[in-house]
């Protein structure tokens, strides 16, 4: 299993093609300069991966720690380690390494 610096300290590991994402920090201003307020934020649809599992059987994980990825809108679970938020999802909600 790869781990980053930041996940080495996570008491969790990813199993199977599970993998840790380190979701990105949600915009705080529009193009123009117009502050979001809380309530109106986007939930952010990439991150970088922490930790990533071994895979299945027949079928190894392509992400590595430290890859920067894109997922969907309403991929993987929210969990919440030590008071930071992660999301936990399958490899295939991964939909493109950037």
């Amino acid at each position: 299993m790869a781990k980053v610096k930041n996940a080495a300290k996570l008491s969790i590991t990813p199993l199977h093609d599970r993998v840790i994402v380190q979701p990105a920090a949600a915009e705080e201003k529009t193009a123009g300069g117009i502050i979001i307020p809380d309530t109106a934020k986007e939930k952010p649809q990439r991150g970088v991966v922490l930790a990533a599992g071994p895979g299945k059987k027949d079928e190894p994980v392509m992400v590595k720690a430290g890859d920067n990825v894109l997922y969907g809108k309403y991929a993987g679970t929210e969990i919440s380690i030590e008071g930071k938020d992660y999301l936990i999802m399958r490899e295939s909600d991964i939909l493109a390494i950037v």
